[in-house]
């Protein structure tokens, strides 16, 4: 009898069922939201999911190419596990600043039960990756100028193969001891020194390397600056010694129209002498030089930001020294190289796109100091001119590894204590 009964019950609850009748489990709603519907590379959007009567627990993401690709995203990491309580949990998605010029890319991202391959319960809207870190920008010619021994105004350029031109008759004021680096993306500028006296004058460069006659000074006039490309148009000048022989620290900055500003606070261990080139695509860094206060030559560095902002001493890495030279290779990142101290070297110093210097690289060819350097072909870069046994015109070019080659024989009046920049996008 209780058999029957049973099957009564069953047969009962199942037309019950049939006919909508019966109480079931609610069935659970999900929605999957982005915070924006876009997002730039090198930031992270957060995707939050509600819904009804969802079981608390853990849930999976997992992101549907439809322009992007796994590279697109920070780590290649492109699925993921999150949580849900009470009808409600989120997740972020980074997409990776890949300095590459692509265009916007498309995405959009797929809540799964299970695992994540399980079966999708809801997708997204599409969000846009904005190509906000584009391919840099690279110079393609250089240019050395000015000088001592003897002191001059004349210019060197160099080709996008890295071929030195013979002189150029100088524009400006002669004078050594003095800085150069690119600004606006294709033009550069040539600033301070000594001529006769400390100087603040500049002279702006042409994107065609014509080089326009003295700019009234502005800032403090100094010798022995360093100067690099920064928020990959502007420039900035830093460091060097004053009228009175005393190291300073303070820096000028220039704007993406070649105007200089009043002097900055100085940051970091005044010294003069140093090397400064652009690292990061958008950022720069100072480094090593002289300071007899802290026993004569020095490693340490002072990166600077991309709005211009220079930071404190870095502890040095590699031999101290001065009077050596610095440009940026493989369009993100910089090399120091040569200089003077316990005696003249040859050696380099690579830094990362990330502003973190190396250890000394043994030197290839000549040993030299207050020579200079500058990028040149999108990617490499050239060290020209400088005090060996005696004043000398040779030049060395860096590939686009970082790799320094033996000496080209030297073109132009061979001259110390010059300045060197890229300019030109052709």
């Amino acid at each position: 009898m209780s058999l029957l009964n049973d099957i009564f019950s069953l047969r009962q609850m199942n037309d019950l069922r049939a006919d909508g009748l019966w109480p079931t489990s609610p069935t659970p709603t999900y929605t999957i939201t982005p915070a924006s519907s876009s997002v730039n590379e090198g930031s992270s959007l957060t995707f939050n999911v509600t819904g009804q009567n969802i079981t608390n627990g853990t849930y999976y993401w997992s992101v549907n190419n439809s322009t992007t690709a796994a590279a697109d995203f920070s780590g290649s990491v492109t699925s993921g596990s999150f949580t849900i309580t009470s009808n409600a949990g989120s997740f972020t998605v980074t997409a990776v600043a890949d300095s590459t010029t692509e265009g916007a890319q498309t995405f959009t991202v797929s809540l799964r039960t299970g695992s994540v391959s399980g079966v999708i319960v809801a997708t997204s809207s599409t969000v846009t990756i904005n190509d906000t870190s584009t391919t840099p920008i690279s110079t393609q010619r250089a240019i050395f100028g000015y000088g001592s021994n003897p002191t001059t105004s004349i210019t060197n350029l160099v080709s996008n193969t890295g071929v030195v031109s013979s002189d150029t008759t100088g524009v400006g004021t002669a004078r050594g001891f003095l800085a150069a680096a690119g600004y606006g993306t294709d033009k550069a500028i040539f600033g301070y020194g000594y001529s006769n006296a400390n100087v603040s004058m500049t002279n702006l460069v042409s994107n065609t390397g014509v080089v326009s006659s003295d700019t009234t000074g502005v800032g403090t006039g100094r010798n022995g600056p360093a100067a690099a490309g920064y928020g990959t148009d502007k420039a900035i000048f830093g460091y060097g010694q004053n009228a009175a022989g005393t190291n300073v620290s303070l820096t000028n900055l220039v704007s993406s129209t070649g105007v200089v500003a009043t002097d900055t606070t100085g940051v970091g261990t005044a010294r003069y002498a140093l090397a400064a080139a652009g690292y990061g695509t958008d950022k720069a860094i100072f480094g090593y030089g002289y300071d007899p206060s802290s026993g004569g030559y020095v490693s340490l560095t002072n990166k600077v930001s991309n709005t211009g902002v220079v930071a404190t001493d870095t502890t040095g890495v590699g031999t101290a020294r001065y009077a050596l030279a610095a440009a940026g290779y493989g369009t993100d990142k910089a090399i120091f190289g040569y200089g003077t101290g316990a005696t003249n070297y040859s050696l380099t110093n690579l830094v990362s796109n990330t502003g973190v210097v190396a250890t000394d690289t043994t030197g290839v060819g000549t040993a030299r100091y207050a020579l200079a350097a500058a990028g040149y072909g999108g990617d490499k870069a050239i060290f020209g001119y400088g005090w060996a046994a005696s004043i000398t015109n040779i030049t060395n070019l860096v590939s686009n590894t970082g790799i320094v080659a033996t000496d080209t024989t030297g073109v132009g009046t061979a001259r110390t204590y010059l300045a060197a920049a890229g300019y030109s996008l052709s």
